[in-house]
């Protein structure tokens, strides 16, 4: 069985140009990716949520993680939007706790923040809240996250191929052609 970040570099190169930047940030991604990957393995629920200029990626996500033509399990990818509609009126401590004990209740078996944009809103302190999170940030460096650029050009055409990545990475693990 081969390593996952073995395995993310043979995915990278077979896929052409646009996955090619990330050949080079390989390995801070896979490591990041990996531990994630564990929890899902282990039945949390990955809370899914964006800033408002991703909004659309958002949408993409979850329309296409648990397509019809994937030959994988239904897996637990939720919008924290859909949950709780009312996400951009949470301003204080308090409010946030309310929605942690309501997302304790909602996912027994534990869940994780993935979240996507910019640190400076509602949606990323909500994720920077807790140590679990999974986040593609832009513009900062902060830990367990992945670092993205809000001015490169090609930053759609990148976080669609991040997307491809994750999500035949979850292939990869969970038919077991690579370990983690």
């Amino acid at each position: 069985m081969t390593s996952l970040l073995e395995w993310t570099l043979d995915f990278i190169r077979n896929e052409g140009f646009f996955m090619k930047w990330l050949e080079e940030r390989r390995t801070e991604w896979t490591p990041l990716l990996s531990s994630r990957l564990r929890f899902l393995l282990d039945g949390y629920s990955f809370v899914f949520v964006c800033d408002e200029e991703r909004e659309w990626f958002e949408q993409y996500f979850l329309q296409n993680i648990n397509k019809k033509t994937t030959q994988r399990p239904i897996l637990p990818f939720i919008s924290l939007k859909s949950l709780y509609p009312n996400l951009n009126q949470i301003k204080t401590i308090e409010d946030m706790a309310l929605l942690e004990d309501m997302l304790s209740i909602a996912f027994p078996n534990g869940y994780i923040y993935f979240y996507v944009g910019k640190t400076n809103t509602v949606q990323a302190q909500i994720a920077q809240s807790s140590e679990l999170s999974y986040m593609w940030i832009l513009n900062d460096n902060i830990p367990n996250s992945f670092y993205l650029n809000s001015k490169d050009e090609l930053l759609d055409i990148k976080l669609l191929s991040l997307f491809k990545l994750f999500d035949a990475s979850m292939d990869a693990v969970l038919f077991g052609k690579v370990q983690i």
